[in-house]
């Protein structure tokens, strides 16, 4: 089969093959016939055996499914990263560098890219999640929470904007009081409605607004509005980028999406940065 670009159609595929597969077909039966000769003789009644060789047709069915989905993320994470010149990395932590990567009792890399991830600019793709647990004496439990994340450092950055996050807006402006108190992050005002309608952007204390304006330039702002993935965000401190959407993504063309959006980010952090720092050393006696 061609290059997956899909772990669900992916996961589909394999299934399907599994299924049809004569040795899964007589497993499948055997299992059947199995249960329900056992539960036909220790309980009474043909209604029980049939129950019983539905649940092992169940059973059976959801191994295969999930033998199946092992073979798509196996088979996809791989290609994609031959396909894009990518190193393909494994379970592992990151650098707790921003909020997002700071969450939770524990957080890791599921899997990860790394190298060139867009035209000139290096970093990586993670599947990142993170981990709330509840652990009294009544009750022990895990939620897990998963994003993917673009990440890429960009130290020339640092000393004009050591802390940046672009939030995307939740609830009426009414609420705005409430959320500077639960980020405790000063916050950027703009005069353009395409950036403060969908976008709240927090600073560090010290922020230069005229360099964060200068940042902000109309193509960026309509970059961001228009053309940025669903529900995209970033955040920004000492120079380490990390760009995110909510889930797991598993399609080329979403990570690709990330990818390309992450380096946009990057790529105007780094022309601002490049041209203040000319200027700087322009204006030096």
């Amino acid at each position: 089969m061609n290059a997956p670009d899909d772990i669900k159609a992916l996961r589909r595929f394999y299934f399907e093959r599994l299924m049809r597969s004569n040795r899964a077909a007589a497993l499948t039966l055997l299992l059947v016939v199995a249960v329900g000769y056992g539960m036909s003789h220790s309980t009474p009644g043909p209604a029980i055996a049939i129950g019983g060789g539905v649940l092992a047709l169940a059973v059976a069915t959801g191994i295969a499914f999930a033998v199946a989905g092992r073979r798509a993320g196996r088979d996809f994470f791989g290609s994609y990263a031959r396909s894009r010149g990518l190193h393909l990395g494994g379970k592992a932590t990151l650098p707790a560098a921003t909020p997002l990567l700071r969450r939770g009792e524990n957080r890791y890399a599921v899997i990860s890219w790394s190298g060139e991830i867009a035209t000139s600019v290096s970093g990586s793709l993670v599947l990142f999640t993170w981990e709330s647990r509840v652990n009294t004496a009544k009750h022990k439990s895990t939620t897990y929470f998963n994003y993917t994340v673009g990440l890429v450092e960009i130290p020339e950055c640092a000393g004009f904007v050591p802390e940046l996050y672009c939030q995307r807006k939740f609830g009426p402006r009414a609420l705005d009081g409430l959320e500077d108190a639960v980020i405790a992050k000063p916050r950027a005002e703009f005069e353009m409605e395409a950036l403060t309608d969908r976008y709240e952007v927090f600073v560090g204390p010290d922020q230069d607004p005229i360099w964060l304006r200068r940042l902000f330039s109309p193509s960026f702002i309509v970059w961001l509005a228009e053309s940025a993935p669903e529900w995209f965000r970033f955040e920004l401190v000492d120079g380490y980028l990390c760009c995110y959407v909510k889930g797991h993504r598993e399609s080329a063309a979403e990570l690709d999406a990330l990818a390309e959006a992450t380096a946009t980010v990057a790529r105007r952090l780094r022309e601002e940065s490049e041209e203040s720092l000319g200027q700087t050393i322009g204006s030096a006696p």
